[in-house]
């Protein structure tokens, strides 16, 4: 069989369709699949309009002999791609990781809507609509739609697709392993006192902010406590004031944007790993401390209950909640047995997302007709 994939990345791009583009590449067996990638980077120098269109005769060029055509995007790729398969009459899929509309919205506009509020409502401006509607476009063009996590269906189905033509597969996950010692990560890291570790992206949704106000109050249960946050983004600036307004020096510690080898050692290190997220479809990151040993707070939103259950295998609180995440924060950090508890069922939890599960699954949805 062959497979074009349609994707807005690809490595050396860094994101979540380029990892998953190249994922499908490597472990697809090779004998029965044949994969070709077209990435949106090849057009992305021209502009804006422009560059959809010479897309979409891409497609048209090396679609003519795929046997399906699979965009990993709604919009961007997703409605090229989708109109170029239709007109080629090739089956056509969709994987959809996220709302792009609301994204852009959130970070652009400023709009301060959930996701689940967002998805069912057109109150918004004609720009925001636009990107709505777009997306939903693509959307409708796709014979199926695989995402990656049961929240992420509720969506799209919020969008006006049926849900019988979603199918949610969860992402491949390795669990990560260390052969250092964390007391030896520690010293190498120059890392001493309780050590609690946050990552991401410096976006409104990220929910860092709360993190950093709640650090003062932590401080008088938990003298040693040192808040790090590795990641980078469009809110960098008024994270580094508001740390400098509260005289935070040394308890709130900024390491920019991190290699993945070197942000792993730093979770493995920590007493602790926060999430304080508004919107998450399917969390790597939470994926990576739990696999680490490392115990994880983050919060009910999004998919995250979906890899976490709170008591069992991490704890969970409501989105931007300082009380609540100062309480979690405080009794995981003394009390011993909870935080073992949690670790062990965590690490245990990670095996249910293996390669070998997504790429069959996914196979099994290719050979599945509407």
């Amino acid at each position: 069989m062959k497979i074009l994939i349609a994707t807005p990345l690809y490595p050396p791009d860094i994101g979540g369709p380029a990892t998953y583009a190249k994922f499908l590449e490597n472990n697809l067996p090779k004998g029965d699949f044949n994969v070709t990638v077209l990435s949106f980077g090849e057009v992305k120098r021209l502009p804006y309009i422009i560059r959809h269109i010479v897309y979409f005769f891409k497609v048209i060029k090396r679609g003519k002999s795929a046997d399906i055509i699979y965009a990993l995007d709604p919009l961007g790729v997703g409605v090229p791609a989708g109109l170029a398969a239709k007109i080629l009459r090739k089956r056509f899929f969709m994987r959809i990781a996220g709302d792009r509309a609301w994204e852009t919205a959130a970070q652009k506009w400023n709009m301060k809507d959930s996701l689940d509020d967002f998805s069912q409502s057109n109150k918004y401006s004609s720009a925001i609509l636009r990107l709505k509607r777009g997306q939903v476009f693509g959307a409708k063009l796709a014979e199926k739609i695989i995402v990656p996590s049961e929240y992420l269906k509720k969506i799209v189905s919020n969008w006006g697709i049926p849900k019988e033509k979603i199918r949610v597969i969860y992402n491949a996950f390795d669990p990560i392993s260390l052969d250092e010692w964390k007391t030896d990560i520690r010293k190498g890291l120059s890392l001493q006192g309780t050590v609690l570790v946050s990552a991401g992206r410096f976006v409104s949704w990220k929910g860092f902010e709360t993190l950093i106000q709640m650090m003062p109050r932590l401080l008088r249960e938990i003298p040693d406590a040192v808040l790090y946050i590795a990641g980078d983004g469009p809110d960098k600036d008024r994270l580094l004031e508001l740390s400098y307004d509260r005289r935070q020096a040394g308890q709130v510690v900024f390491l920019g944007s991190l290699p993945k080898e070197m942000l792993v050692r730093y979770i493995r290190a920590a007493d602790l790993f926060l999430l304080n997220t508004f919107y998450e479809g399917f969390s790597h990151q939470l994926l990576e401390a739990m696999s680490l040993g490392t115990p994880v707070i983050s919060t009910t939103s999004g998919g995250n209950p979906e890899l976490v259950e709170s008591e069992k295998d991490g704890l969970l609180v409501q989105y931007n909640d300082k009380e609540a995440f100062l309480h979690a924060t405080i009794r995981i950090l003394r009390e011993e047995v909870l935080r073992e508890i949690l670790s062990a069922a965590a690490k245990e939890k990670v095996w249910r997302f293996s390669k070998e599960r997504a790429v069959t699954a996914f196979i099994n949805e290719l050979g599945i007709t509407n």
